[in-house]
């Protein structure tokens, strides 16, 4: 079984607009709302891929009805833990001349509810995979992911791992299945700048150096490159496409890769080829992925062997 977790869940309110002016009254010419953060994205994809999985983390409010609501329409299983006060946060996602995000802090955790969490996560056992995505809340505490992987350590659980900087570079010697930076948040951790695959590669070594199993970077549009454990690189450039949509793209990246896993057998090298179609079929739609749109990308593709 594959599980995600999303500490801050959201409602996205996804708007269009001709023209954004600050200060004044703007009104939009289209608007979605879609239950949004990086685990569910994960899940939502992974579903549309034929493959299940549970999504975990937390809940409040009439927000957090409707993120449940709408997981239930996707048939997506999830076992959130709901907080008696509060509501699942709001992000405001306004795309005109340039995209503008504004976006919600979340509800209060206690530690009660943090415990709730473990207790669901202490079923896992070997074979299953759990995705770690995201940020965390201003009331959790900055080592979550540190003390949800020493939990599991040992148990045969592959674990993934999507965050920024220190959330990503603390929970490296705990050996990670696979992480997923883009090349930005790359180079951000080691405060360098990076324009060569060579100086991505690089860098993508050094997490092995510090416990990373497979390194997966995503670069946009100029596609993505992975390491992975046994010392392979692979680069693929982006499919041709127009860029509808960016939110949610990274997590289908991640989403088609367990799946490639899964279907071929942990070869890696498909693995990460569904992975970039996966990614950038969510880019290229309103929505999120699905099986007609990736097998048409997948179809495209053709990853190199860097060495």
């Amino acid at each position: 079984m594959i599980y995600t977790v999303t500490f801050n869940p959201s409602l996205d309110y996804i708007v269009r607009l001709d023209q954004f002016t600050a200060g004044e009254i703007n009104r939009v010419n289209y608007e979605q709302v879609l239950a949004g953060g990086k685990g569910i994205n994960v899940s939502i994809v992974l579903h549309n891929l034929g493959h299940e999985s549970t999504a975990l983390g937390f809940v409040a409010g009439f927000t957090g009805d409707e993120i449940e609501r709408q997981l239930d329409a996707f048939s997506v299983r999830h076992a959130f833990v709901r907080l008696d006060a509060g509501f699942s946060r709001i992000n405001v996602k306004a795309k005109a001349q340039s995209e503008t995000e504004i976006n919600g802090q979340g509800p209060d955790i206690s530690e009660a509810k943090q415990q709730e969490l473990f207790a669901r996560l202490d079923r896992l056992g070997a074979g299953d995979t759990l995705v770690l995505a995201g940020s965390i809340p201003k009331t959790l505490p900055d080592d979550i992911y540190e003390r949800i992987m020493a939990r599991l350590a040992g148990r045969g659980i592959r674990i993934v791992v999507d965050a920024e900087k220190k959330l990503l570079l603390n929970v490296l010697k705990y050996h990670p299945f696979l992480i997923k930076p883009n090349n930005h948040e790359l180079g951000d951790m080691f405060g360098v700048t990076l324009k060569t695959d060579e100086e991505i590669l690089t860098y993508a070594k050094k997490l092995q150096e510090k416990g990373a199993e497979n390194v997966l970077i995503s670069m946009a549009g100029d596609g993505a490159i992975l390491l992975t454990a046994d010392g392979k690189s692979y680069k693929s450039p982006a499919p041709k496409g127009e860029l509808v949509n960016s939110v949610g793209a990274g997590d289908s990246m991640v989403a088609g890769f367990l799946t490639g896993c899964i279907e071929h057998a942990d070869d890696l090298a498909e693995a990460f080829a569904l992975g970039v179609a996966t990614g950038s079929a969510s880019a290229f739609s309103e929505n999120l992925a699905t099986r007609p749109e990736v097998e048409a990308l997948r179809a495209t593709i053709q990853a190199r062997q860097m060495n």
